[in-house]
Protein backbone atom coordinates (compact mmCIF):
# COMPACT_ATOMS: atom_id res chain seq x y z
CA UNK A 1 0.00 0.00 0.00
CA UNK A 2 1.69 3.16 -0.90
CA UNK A 3 2.27 5.52 2.11
CA UNK A 4 3.66 9.23 2.76
CA UNK A 5 5.84 7.05 5.32
CA UNK A 6 7.58 4.11 4.97
CA UNK A 7 7.32 1.40 8.14
CA UNK A 8 10.51 -0.36 6.45
CA UNK A 9 12.80 2.39 6.89
CA UNK A 10 16.31 2.27 8.99
CA UNK A 11 16.55 4.58 11.77
CA UNK A 12 20.19 5.35 13.07
CA UNK A 13 22.31 7.74 15.16
CA UNK A 14 25.38 9.05 14.74
CA UNK A 15 27.31 6.40 16.32
CA UNK A 16 25.51 4.02 13.84
CA UNK A 17 23.33 2.32 15.93
CA UNK A 18 19.97 1.50 14.21
CA UNK A 19 16.85 -0.66 14.09
CA UNK A 20 16.52 -3.02 11.97
CA UNK A 21 13.41 -2.67 9.19
CA UNK A 22 11.87 -5.82 11.47
CA UNK A 23 12.19 -3.84 14.96
CA UNK A 24 10.82 -0.63 13.41
CA UNK A 25 8.18 -2.75 12.21
CA UNK A 26 7.54 -4.18 15.19
CA UNK A 27 7.59 -1.05 17.25
CA UNK A 28 4.76 0.15 14.76
CA UNK A 29 2.80 -2.05 14.68
CA UNK A 30 2.89 -2.23 18.80
CA UNK A 31 1.99 1.46 18.52
CA UNK A 32 -1.15 0.83 16.50
CA UNK A 33 -2.06 -2.00 18.90
CA UNK A 34 -2.24 0.39 21.53
CA UNK A 35 -4.48 3.51 19.72
CA UNK A 36 -7.01 0.66 18.10
CA UNK A 37 -8.43 0.23 21.12
CA UNK A 38 -9.65 4.24 21.60
CA UNK A 39 -10.34 4.57 17.43
CA UNK A 40 -13.86 3.42 18.19
CA UNK A 41 -15.08 6.41 15.51
CA UNK A 42 -12.52 5.28 13.01
CA UNK A 43 -13.69 1.42 13.37
CA UNK A 44 -16.80 2.24 11.58
CA UNK A 45 -15.84 4.77 8.55
CA UNK A 46 -15.23 3.78 4.92
CA UNK A 47 -11.17 3.56 5.05
CA UNK A 48 -9.12 5.38 2.42
CA UNK A 49 -5.19 4.55 2.37
CA UNK A 50 -3.38 7.92 2.67
CA UNK A 51 -2.14 9.61 -0.45
CA UNK A 52 1.23 9.34 -1.49
CA UNK A 53 2.85 11.80 -3.77
CA UNK A 54 -0.70 14.09 -3.64
CA UNK A 55 -0.28 16.59 -1.34
CA UNK A 56 -2.41 16.73 1.73
CA UNK A 57 -5.35 16.09 -0.21
CA UNK A 58 -7.31 12.76 -0.08
CA UNK A 59 -10.92 11.85 -2.35
CA UNK A 60 -13.73 9.62 -1.05
CA UNK A 61 -15.73 8.22 -3.66
CA UNK A 62 -19.22 8.57 -3.66
CA UNK A 63 -21.63 6.66 -6.00
CA UNK A 64 -25.45 7.42 -6.30
CA UNK A 65 -28.22 4.66 -6.78
CA UNK A 66 -29.49 4.49 -10.45
CA UNK A 67 -32.94 5.01 -11.08
CA UNK A 68 -35.36 2.48 -11.86
CA UNK A 69 -35.57 0.87 -14.78
CA UNK A 70 -39.29 0.85 -15.57
CA UNK A 71 -39.71 1.48 -19.55
CA UNK A 72 -40.38 -2.44 -20.82
CA UNK A 73 -37.51 -4.08 -22.81
CA UNK A 74 -38.09 -4.25 -26.84
CA UNK A 75 -37.96 -7.55 -28.26
CA UNK A 76 -34.63 -7.75 -30.07
CA UNK A 77 -33.44 -4.12 -29.19
CA UNK A 78 -30.49 -3.52 -26.73
CA UNK A 79 -31.67 -0.84 -24.36
CA UNK A 80 -29.32 2.55 -24.17
CA UNK A 81 -28.04 1.39 -20.85
CA UNK A 82 -26.60 3.58 -18.17
CA UNK A 83 -23.88 5.15 -16.41
CA UNK A 84 -22.09 5.44 -13.27
CA UNK A 85 -22.86 8.34 -11.50
CA UNK A 86 -19.36 9.06 -9.10
CA UNK A 87 -18.99 12.01 -7.54
CA UNK A 88 -16.03 12.84 -5.02
CA UNK A 89 -15.57 14.17 -1.30
CA UNK A 90 -12.53 16.21 -1.07
CA UNK A 91 -10.40 16.56 2.28
CA UNK A 92 -7.34 17.96 3.56
CA UNK A 93 -5.46 15.28 5.76
CA UNK A 94 -3.74 17.01 8.73
CA UNK A 95 -0.39 15.86 10.90
CA UNK A 96 -0.75 14.72 14.70
CA UNK A 97 1.80 14.13 16.93
CA UNK A 98 3.93 14.09 20.23
CA UNK A 99 6.98 12.16 22.00
CA UNK A 100 8.31 12.04 25.64
CA UNK A 101 12.32 12.40 26.45
CA UNK A 102 14.02 9.54 28.29
CA UNK A 103 17.62 9.41 29.96
CA UNK A 104 17.40 5.44 30.08
CA UNK A 105 19.56 3.67 27.55
CA UNK A 106 17.65 1.75 25.06
CA UNK A 107 18.33 -1.64 24.11
CA UNK A 108 18.61 -2.22 20.45
CA UNK A 109 19.34 -6.25 20.52
CA UNK A 110 15.83 -6.76 22.55
CA UNK A 111 12.59 -5.16 22.77
CA UNK A 112 12.71 -2.90 25.87
CA UNK A 113 9.99 -2.93 28.14
CA UNK A 114 10.59 0.95 28.32
CA UNK A 115 10.28 1.29 24.92
CA UNK A 116 6.99 -0.29 25.11
CA UNK A 117 5.09 1.16 28.42
CA UNK A 118 5.96 4.16 26.61
CA UNK A 119 4.78 3.32 23.86
CA UNK A 120 1.54 2.45 25.39
CA UNK A 121 1.11 5.60 26.97
CA UNK A 122 1.75 7.53 23.61
CA UNK A 123 -0.51 4.66 21.68
CA UNK A 124 -3.42 6.13 24.35
CA UNK A 125 -2.69 9.46 23.62
CA UNK A 126 -2.56 8.88 20.06
CA UNK A 127 -5.46 6.87 19.68
CA UNK A 128 -8.00 9.18 21.65
CA UNK A 129 -6.49 12.13 19.61
CA UNK A 130 -6.96 10.94 15.96
CA UNK A 131 -10.72 9.89 17.37
CA UNK A 132 -11.30 13.01 18.59
CA UNK A 133 -10.27 14.30 15.27
CA UNK A 134 -12.82 11.93 13.41
CA UNK A 135 -15.27 12.54 16.20
CA UNK A 136 -16.02 15.98 15.84
CA UNK A 137 -16.57 15.83 12.07
CA UNK A 138 -18.93 13.42 11.76
CA UNK A 139 -20.75 14.87 14.78
CA UNK A 140 -21.08 18.40 12.31
CA UNK A 141 -23.92 16.62 10.52
CA UNK A 142 -26.90 18.02 10.08
CA UNK A 143 -29.64 14.76 9.95
CA UNK A 144 -30.18 15.35 14.11
CA UNK A 145 -32.94 14.27 16.16
CA UNK A 146 -33.57 15.59 19.17
CA UNK A 147 -34.79 13.41 22.66
CA UNK A 148 -38.58 12.58 22.45
CA UNK A 149 -38.97 14.81 19.00
CA UNK A 150 -38.69 18.11 20.89
CA UNK A 151 -37.33 21.08 18.39
CA UNK A 152 -33.97 21.85 19.85
CA UNK A 153 -30.82 21.06 22.06
CA UNK A 154 -31.38 23.91 24.10
CA UNK A 155 -34.89 22.85 25.65
CA UNK A 156 -33.70 19.28 26.27
CA UNK A 157 -34.26 18.47 29.93
CA UNK A 158 -32.08 16.45 32.59
CA UNK A 159 -32.00 15.89 36.73
CA UNK A 160 -35.85 16.06 36.92
CA UNK A 161 -37.40 14.17 39.81
CA UNK A 162 -39.69 11.94 37.63
CA UNK A 163 -38.04 10.22 35.59
CA UNK A 164 -40.39 10.94 32.30
CA UNK A 165 -39.86 14.11 32.59
CA UNK A 166 -36.24 13.87 31.37
CA UNK A 167 -35.01 13.71 27.98
CA UNK A 168 -32.97 10.24 27.77
CA UNK A 169 -32.64 8.05 25.66
CA UNK A 170 -35.26 6.03 25.00
CA UNK A 171 -36.27 2.25 23.00
CA UNK A 172 -38.56 4.81 20.96
CA UNK A 173 -35.59 7.65 20.13
CA UNK A 174 -34.16 4.28 19.03
CA UNK A 175 -36.48 3.59 16.94
CA UNK A 176 -37.51 6.52 15.39
CA UNK A 177 -33.31 6.74 13.92
CA UNK A 178 -33.83 3.41 13.05
CA UNK A 179 -36.93 4.53 10.70
CA UNK A 180 -34.82 8.01 9.35
CA UNK A 181 -32.17 5.27 8.14
CA UNK A 182 -34.68 3.03 6.47
CA UNK A 183 -36.58 5.74 4.93
CA UNK A 184 -33.41 6.89 3.54
CA UNK A 185 -32.25 3.41 2.04
CA UNK A 186 -29.37 3.27 4.17
CA UNK A 187 -27.75 -0.03 3.77
CA UNK A 188 -26.98 -1.71 7.22
CA UNK A 189 -23.46 -1.44 8.82
CA UNK A 190 -22.82 -5.53 8.93
CA UNK A 191 -25.03 -8.27 9.57
CA UNK A 192 -28.23 -6.62 8.75
CA UNK A 193 -27.33 -3.93 11.33
CA UNK A 194 -26.84 -0.78 11.49
CA UNK A 195 -24.33 0.57 14.72
CA UNK A 196 -24.45 3.40 16.83
CA UNK A 197 -21.88 4.76 19.10
CA UNK A 198 -22.96 6.06 22.61
CA UNK A 199 -21.68 7.57 25.62
CA UNK A 200 -21.16 4.68 29.37
CA UNK A 201 -24.03 7.32 30.36
CA UNK A 202 -26.68 7.57 27.89
CA UNK A 203 -26.13 3.60 28.14
CA UNK A 204 -27.11 3.55 31.73
CA UNK A 205 -30.34 5.17 30.62
CA UNK A 206 -30.98 2.74 27.67
CA UNK A 207 -30.70 0.17 28.94
CA UNK A 208 -32.98 1.04 32.45
CA UNK A 209 -35.94 1.57 30.06
CA UNK A 210 -38.19 -1.68 30.40
CA UNK A 211 -38.30 -1.58 26.61
CA UNK A 212 -34.79 -2.60 26.10
CA UNK A 213 -35.06 -5.46 28.80
CA UNK A 214 -37.67 -7.01 26.94
CA UNK A 215 -35.79 -6.69 23.29
CA UNK A 216 -32.73 -6.54 23.92
CA UNK A 217 -29.81 -9.04 22.42
CA UNK A 218 -26.61 -10.36 23.31
CA UNK A 219 -23.98 -9.78 20.88
CA UNK A 220 -20.32 -10.92 20.69
CA UNK A 221 -17.84 -8.42 20.81
CA UNK A 222 -15.56 -10.08 18.70
CA UNK A 223 -17.83 -10.33 15.97
CA UNK A 224 -17.82 -6.78 15.95
CA UNK A 225 -16.05 -4.42 18.46
CA UNK A 226 -14.84 -4.14 21.81
CA UNK A 227 -17.67 -2.47 23.90
CA UNK A 228 -20.62 -3.75 22.18
CA UNK A 229 -23.34 -4.25 25.02
CA UNK A 230 -26.43 -5.63 22.81
CA UNK A 231 -28.36 -5.04 19.87
CA UNK A 232 -31.80 -3.65 19.47
CA UNK A 233 -34.34 -3.13 16.33
CA UNK A 234 -31.03 -3.87 13.86
CA UNK A 235 -28.88 -1.68 16.04
CA UNK A 236 -25.82 -2.34 17.62
CA UNK A 237 -24.82 -0.45 20.49
CA UNK A 238 -21.12 0.14 21.20
CA UNK A 239 -20.22 2.33 24.51
CA UNK A 240 -17.23 4.45 24.23
CA UNK A 241 -16.03 7.29 26.75
CA UNK A 242 -15.26 8.97 23.72
CA UNK A 243 -18.39 9.82 22.31
CA UNK A 244 -19.49 13.01 21.64
CA UNK A 245 -20.20 15.79 24.79
CA UNK A 246 -22.07 19.27 24.19
CA UNK A 247 -21.05 21.31 26.95
CA UNK A 248 -21.41 24.90 27.87
CA UNK A 249 -18.80 27.13 28.29
CA UNK A 250 -19.16 28.38 32.09
CA UNK A 251 -19.62 32.25 31.90
CA UNK A 252 -17.03 32.76 34.30
CA UNK A 253 -12.89 31.59 33.74
CA UNK A 254 -12.78 27.90 34.85
CA UNK A 255 -9.48 28.42 35.88
CA UNK A 256 -10.73 30.38 38.92
CA UNK A 257 -13.38 28.25 39.56
CA UNK A 258 -13.55 26.11 42.80
CA UNK A 259 -13.94 22.61 42.58
CA UNK A 260 -17.85 21.81 41.94
CA UNK A 261 -18.53 25.26 41.07
CA UNK A 262 -20.54 25.62 37.69
CA UNK A 263 -19.59 28.60 36.67
CA UNK A 264 -22.93 29.95 36.80
CA UNK A 265 -24.53 33.54 37.80
CA UNK A 266 -26.81 34.39 40.42
CA UNK A 267 -29.20 37.16 39.78
CA UNK A 268 -29.87 39.72 43.11
CA UNK A 269 -31.07 42.85 41.50
CA UNK A 270 -33.30 43.55 38.16
CA UNK A 271 -33.36 47.17 37.32
CA UNK A 272 -34.51 48.18 33.81
CA UNK A 273 -31.91 46.61 31.45
CA UNK A 274 -29.72 45.53 33.75
CA UNK A 275 -28.91 42.62 36.14
CA UNK A 276 -26.92 42.70 39.12
CA UNK A 277 -25.14 39.28 40.00
CA UNK A 278 -23.99 38.27 43.48
CA UNK A 279 -20.47 36.58 41.47
CA UNK A 280 -17.49 38.84 41.13
CA UNK A 281 -16.23 39.24 37.86
CA UNK A 282 -12.46 40.24 36.54
CA UNK A 283 -12.29 42.59 33.57
CA UNK A 284 -11.69 39.97 31.01
CA UNK A 285 -14.29 37.43 31.96
CA UNK A 286 -16.71 41.10 31.80
CA UNK A 287 -15.30 41.49 28.28
CA UNK A 288 -15.63 37.69 27.35
CA UNK A 289 -19.25 37.86 28.62
CA UNK A 290 -20.35 40.28 25.82
CA UNK A 291 -22.38 38.65 22.83
CA UNK A 292 -22.87 35.74 25.27
CA UNK A 293 -25.66 33.87 25.14
CA UNK A 294 -27.50 33.35 28.64
CA UNK A 295 -30.67 31.35 30.18
CA UNK A 296 -32.70 32.23 33.15
CA UNK A 297 -35.85 30.89 33.86
CA UNK A 298 -36.45 28.92 30.68
CA UNK A 299 -35.83 32.24 29.00
CA UNK A 300 -33.46 32.77 26.55
CA UNK A 301 -31.10 36.07 26.65
CA UNK A 302 -28.28 37.87 24.84
CA UNK A 303 -26.07 39.82 27.12
CA UNK A 304 -24.97 43.12 25.35
CA UNK A 305 -22.22 43.87 27.88
CA UNK A 306 -20.96 43.16 31.37
CA UNK A 307 -19.04 45.65 33.90
CA UNK A 308 -16.47 44.12 36.17
CA UNK A 309 -16.71 44.56 39.99
CA UNK A 310 -16.42 42.68 43.40
CA UNK A 311 -18.98 40.23 44.25
CA UNK A 312 -22.54 42.06 44.64
CA UNK A 313 -21.57 45.09 42.26
CA UNK A 314 -20.76 43.37 38.70
CA UNK A 315 -23.13 43.79 35.86
CA UNK A 316 -24.78 42.21 33.13
CA UNK A 317 -26.72 45.03 30.65
CA UNK A 318 -29.28 44.24 27.62
CA UNK A 319 -30.20 45.65 24.52
CA UNK A 320 -34.14 45.56 26.19
CA UNK A 321 -35.30 45.72 29.60
CA UNK A 322 -35.14 42.55 31.67
CA UNK A 323 -38.62 40.00 31.71
CA UNK A 324 -40.36 40.76 34.81
CA UNK A 325 -39.87 36.81 35.36
CA UNK A 326 -36.32 37.61 36.01
CA UNK A 327 -36.27 37.53 39.91
CA UNK A 328 -33.29 37.75 42.51
CA UNK A 329 -32.51 34.25 43.26
CA UNK A 330 -33.02 33.13 39.88
CA UNK A 331 -29.92 31.51 38.20
CA UNK A 332 -28.13 32.52 35.55
CA UNK A 333 -26.93 29.41 33.15
CA UNK A 334 -24.82 29.51 30.17
CA UNK A 335 -26.18 28.58 26.65
CA UNK A 336 -24.84 26.01 24.00
CA UNK A 337 -26.39 22.83 25.62
CA UNK A 338 -29.72 21.86 27.17
CA UNK A 339 -31.71 23.65 29.45
CA UNK A 340 -30.21 24.81 32.66
CA UNK A 341 -27.02 24.37 30.91
CA UNK A 342 -27.25 20.77 31.07
CA UNK A 343 -24.45 18.27 29.66
CA UNK A 344 -25.79 16.92 25.82
CA UNK A 345 -24.95 13.07 24.93
CA UNK A 346 -24.35 12.36 21.24
CA UNK A 347 -25.63 8.89 20.03
CA UNK A 348 -24.80 8.20 16.76
CA UNK A 349 -26.52 6.06 14.20
CA UNK A 350 -24.59 4.90 11.47
CA UNK A 351 -25.51 3.23 8.51
CA UNK A 352 -22.46 1.71 5.74
CA UNK A 353 -20.49 5.02 3.88
CA UNK A 354 -22.22 7.46 5.92
CA UNK A 355 -18.41 8.77 6.43
CA UNK A 356 -14.92 7.82 5.10
CA UNK A 357 -11.62 8.35 7.28
CA UNK A 358 -8.04 7.52 6.28
CA UNK A 359 -6.22 4.43 7.49
CA UNK A 360 -3.81 3.95 10.34
CA UNK A 361 -2.22 1.15 8.75
CA UNK A 362 0.21 1.77 6.25
CA UNK A 363 1.96 4.92 6.95
CA UNK A 364 -1.42 6.35 8.48
CA UNK A 365 0.25 6.17 12.11
CA UNK A 366 3.89 6.24 12.68
CA UNK A 367 6.42 5.33 15.57
CA UNK A 368 9.55 7.58 16.18
CA UNK A 369 12.44 6.18 17.83
CA UNK A 370 16.16 8.54 19.06
CA UNK A 371 18.46 7.45 20.18
CA UNK A 372 20.47 8.86 22.62
CA UNK A 373 22.92 10.93 20.64
CA UNK A 374 20.84 11.22 17.69
CA UNK A 375 22.31 13.18 15.08
CA UNK A 376 20.20 16.96 15.37
CA UNK A 377 18.40 16.21 18.66
CA UNK A 378 20.77 18.99 20.76
CA UNK A 379 22.41 15.70 23.15
CA UNK A 380 26.39 16.66 22.35
CA UNK A 381 26.82 14.19 25.54
CA UNK A 382 24.32 11.11 24.81
CA UNK A 383 22.18 12.17 27.58
CA UNK A 384 18.35 11.63 25.95
CA UNK A 385 16.81 9.46 23.34
CA UNK A 386 12.79 10.11 22.35
CA UNK A 387 9.93 8.05 21.31
CA UNK A 388 6.99 9.39 19.54
CA UNK A 389 4.30 9.32 17.19
CA UNK A 390 3.46 10.99 13.72
CA UNK A 391 -0.01 10.10 12.56
CA UNK A 392 -1.92 11.68 9.40
CA UNK A 393 -5.60 11.93 9.90
CA UNK A 394 -8.85 13.04 7.92
CA UNK A 395 -13.13 12.25 8.28
CA UNK A 396 -15.69 13.66 5.72
CA UNK A 397 -19.01 12.73 6.04
CA UNK A 398 -19.88 10.76 2.49
CA UNK A 399 -23.68 10.62 3.17
CA UNK A 400 -25.22 13.05 5.08
CA UNK A 401 -28.25 10.82 5.49
CA UNK A 402 -26.87 7.30 6.13
CA UNK A 403 -26.12 9.16 9.63
CA UNK A 404 -28.22 10.18 12.40
CA UNK A 405 -27.29 12.19 15.57
CA UNK A 406 -29.63 11.85 18.33
CA UNK A 407 -29.56 14.25 20.85
CA UNK A 408 -30.45 13.19 24.49
CA UNK A 409 -29.26 14.14 28.15
CA UNK A 410 -28.15 11.53 30.98
CA UNK A 411 -29.13 11.24 34.74
CA UNK A 412 -25.59 10.58 35.23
Amino acid sequence: MDSVFNTQTTTTNILGNNLTPLMKTYYDKALIHFAKPRLVHAEFGQKKPIPSGAGKTIEFRKFSPLPKALVPLTEGVTPKGNSLNVSTVESTVEQYGDYITMSDMLTLSSVDNVVLETQNVLGDQAGRTLDTVIREKVNAGTNVQYADGKADRNVLVGGEATYEDNDYLTVAAVKRAVATLKRNNAAPYKDGCYVAIIHPDVANDLTNDPAWREVKQNVDPKDWYEGTIGKIFGVVFVESTEAKIFRAAPLRNPETLERGDAGTLTVIKVSGKEITIAEPLTSAEATALASRGIQIGGLDLTISSATAGAAGSAKLTFTEDVPSSVVPDNIIYPTGAGKNGRDIYSTLFIAKNAYGVTNVEGGGLETIIKQKGSAGTGDPLDQRSTVGWKATQTAEILSPEFLVRVETTASY
